[in-house]
């Protein structure tokens, strides 16, 4: 089932865009950019707030900073899909905070794993003391991150 999505206009997806970019815009700096009175600005934003365009303000940590040197994507292949080794094996993977996102994927691996790590002794910690280990799991492949030299970036709001 289709979720219903509200029509964006071009100032919607231009506060949208202008927010990605910066959350700490008042109402105020909104207005301008848009040619907006910050009311409407504000308005606008608490629309977009309640019809779930914007999920919530988080600020982008530096990984370098908190001594996390390491990124890296790990691809998981399960050996079985029996829904109570599954749950198991995606509790493990919500409870640990080196992994910092995780997909369901088609193809041969089943999950992707986005992971965070002090040093390679830690991801080998992970790796063969964490995910391995699991009864659900048949193999894994990890990729190590050289370079992000694209930062994730905003979503396109008008495609």
């Amino acid at each position: 089932m289709h979720e219903h999505r509200t029509a964006l206009d071009e100032i919607d997806s231009r506060l949208l865009d202008a927010l990605q970019t910066d959350a700490h815009l008042t109402a105020q700096e909104l207005g301008e950019l848009l040619n907006l009175s910050s009311s409407q600005a504000g308005r606008r934003r608490q629309r977009l707030e309640a019809e779930g365009f914007i999920d919530g303000y988080a600020a982008r940590l530096s990984a370098t900073h908190l001594g996390l040197q390491v990124q890296a994507f790990i691809q998981v292949q399960m050996a079985t899909h029996v829904p109570d080794r599954v749950s198991h094996f995606a509790r493990t993977v919500a409870t640990r905070p080196e992994i910092v996102s995780a997909w369901t994927l088609t193809g041969e691996a089943d999950y992707l794993l986005r992971v965070y790590c002090e040093d390679l002794a830690a991801l080998n910690h992970l790796i063969h003391q964490v995910i391995l280990p699991d009864p659900a799991v048949a193999r894994v492949q990890s990729q190590i991150v050289m370079d992000q030299f694209k930062p994730d970036a905003p979503l396109p709001c008008h495609l």
